[in-house]
């Protein structure tokens, strides 16, 4: 078949587009009851471990930490503003820029959130452990991050 594959059986980027729809629903499913969507999820995350590194990003850094694009982050920052869990303050550098931080709220939520994702991860990815090559934890990380392009 001039090297396509015989169908969506053999095809890897069919089973990798199944794979990261159900991933996601899992990931919905878990962020549901603490009022988070996904993108919501990243940012906060995002954001909250940037505040930890002692920084207080603009929504530029933050799209670019999450790998988001701008507009998404820009529209998703100020619905988390609207809930109360970031705060926007005026870049005394650039007063067009506004700095990111998390409230005590965001920290409160983003500490619940990031285990419940944690837990939806281990168990999601527990097969790919199994079986010959394994691939735990880090060694899948490795592998993704060279799939995605980023080392």
């Amino acid at each position: 078949m001039d090297g396509l594959t015989e169908g969506p059986a053999d095809s890897p980027g069919f089973w990798l587009w199944h794979t990261t729809l159900r991933w996601q629903r899992e990931v919905a499913a878990a962020l549901a009851p603490l009022d988070l969507t996904h993108p919501q999820f990243v940012l906060l995350s995002c954001a909250w471990w940037l505040n930890e590194q002692g920084g207080a990003p603009n929504q530029q850094e933050l799209s670019r930490q999450a790998g988001t694009d701008v507009r998404t982050t820009s529209q998703v920052v100020r619905k988390l503003e609207a809930k109360g869990l970031l705060d926007r303050t005026t870049d005394p550098e650039d007063t067009r820029a506004r700095r990111l931080r998390i409230t005590p709220r965001g920290i409160d939520l983003a500490r619940t959130a990031i285990p419940a994702v944690e837990a939806v991860d281990r168990a999601f990815f527990a097969p790919a452990a199994t079986g010959a090559p394994a691939l735990d934890g880090p060694a899948l990380s490795a592998l993704l991050r060279r799939l995605a392009g980023a080392g």
